[in-house]
C-alpha cells in the first residue's frame, strides 16, 4: 500500500521538461510573432515606397493593434513592448541621421543599424555563454521557472541547453555575416546606397522570421527526441522555485 502522501512517478525526459519551460520563456508562437510582425511591416513598406515616415507609421500601428488585443484579453504585453522598443530605437537612429543632414537612404541605413548591432551582441553573448558552460537558454528557462541558476545543477540540462543555444545563435551569426558587409558598403558608398538599402531590407525579410523559424524548428526537433530520461534531480532542477 502506498503511503498517504506519496506522489506517483511520471516517466518524462530532460527534453520534455525543458521544452515546456522554453516555450514559456520565448512566449510561444504568438509572442515571437508579436515581436516580428511590426518589423516585417516596416521592411515591406519601406522597400516598396522608400518612405521612411510611412514605414514607421505602419510599424507603430501594427504594434499598437497587437497591444490593444493583448490589453483587451488582459494577457502579457511583454513581447509587444519588445516590438515597440525595437521600433523606437530604430527611429531614434534614423532621426539622428536626418538631423545630421542625411538623405532617406542614410536614414534607412541608420534605422537598420540597431538590429545589426543587436544581432552581433546577442551572437557574442551566446557564443561566450557556451564556451564558459553557462548557456543562455539555461537562463531563459531559469527566468521562466523563477530559479535563475537551478538548472545548472544537472549536467544533462547544461548539455541540452548548450545545444539549444548554438541553434538560437545561428540566425544572429548568419545575419551579421550577410548584413554587416552590405551596411558598410552602403555607408561608405562602396556600392549605390539605394542598392544597399534594398539589399538590407530584403535580407531582413529573408533572414528574419524565416530564419528564426528554421532555428526554432531545429530546437523543436532536438527537444522532440526525448532521448535523455529525467530523474528526480533533473526535474527538481527545473521545477523548484
Amino acid at each position: 500500500m502506498s503511503a498517504p502522501h506519496e506522489h506517483p512517478v511520471t516517466a518524462t525526459s530532460v527534453e520534455q521538461v525543458v521544452r515546456e519551460h522554453l516555450s514559456m520563456a520565448l512566449g510561444g508562437a504568438r509572442g515571437m510573432a508579436e515581436a516580428a510582425l511590426p518589423m516585417i511591416g516596416f521592411t515591406v513598406v519601406f522597400l516598396t515606397t522608400h518612405e521612411l515616415k510611412l514605414a514607421l507609421i505602419i510599424a507603430i500601428a501594427a504594434a499598437a493593434v497587437l497591444l490593444v488585443v493583448r490589453l483587451v484579453q488582459r494577457s502579457s504585453i511583454q513581447f509587444v513592448m519588445n516590438a515597440f522598443f525595437g521600433i523606437a530605437i530604430g527611429a531614434l537612429f534614423a532621426w539622428r541621421a536626418a538631423r545630421g543632414g542625411g538623405d532617406h537612404n542614410d536614414q534607412a541605413l541608420a534605422y537598420f543599424l540597431p538590429g545589426l548591432l543587436y544581432n552581433a551582441g546577442y551572437a557574442v553573448v551566446m557564443i561566450v555563454s557556451n564556451v564558459v558552460k553557462w548557456p543562455v537558454v539555461g537562463f531563459m528557462i531559469g527566468a521562466a521557472t523563477g530559479e535563475p541558476t537551478k538548472w545548472r545543477e544537472d549536467r544533462k540540462i547544461v548539455v541540452l541547453c548548450t545545444h539549444l543555444t548554438w541553434l538560437l545563435a545561428a540566425p544572429c551569426v548568419l545575419r551579421v555575416l550577410v548584413q554587416a558587409p552590405i551596411y558598410l558598403s552602403g555607408r561608405n558608398a562602396w556600392i549605390d546606397p539605394d542598392v544597399a538599402v534594398g539589399a538590407l531590407a530584403m535580407s531582413k525579410l529573408i533572414m528574419g522570421w524565416p530564419l528564426q523559424i528554421a532555428a526554432l524548428a531545429g530546437m523543436v526537433w532536438l527537444l522532440s527526441r526525448n532521448s535523455a530520461p529525467a530523474d528526480e534531480q533533473t526535474t527538481a532542477a527545473l521545477e523548484e522555485g
